[in-house]
């Protein structure tokens, strides 16, 4: 299996601030481009902390050969 690199980001905002959420645009060392959905939890601390955990753990469920 090569090496894999996964790309995320986290920030914290007041929900009532947010306006919009876009995707953001990766580029590859060969020019191609890629996309990353950006995924949007609200709620408590606790509830952000337990949602992450639950999504990270069935994004990589997606991947069992990994």
């Amino acid at each position: 299996m090569a090496k894999l690199a996964l790309v995320y980001g986290m920030r914290l905002f007041p929900a009532e601030d947010l306006g919009e959420v876009s995707e953001a645009v990766i580029t590859l060392k060969d020019g191609r481009t890629s996309r990353v959905t950006m995924h949007l939890i609200e709620g408590s601390k606790e509830q952000i902390e337990k949602t992450l955990e639950q999504s990270v753990d069935a994004f990589f469920e997606m991947y069992p050969e990994i």
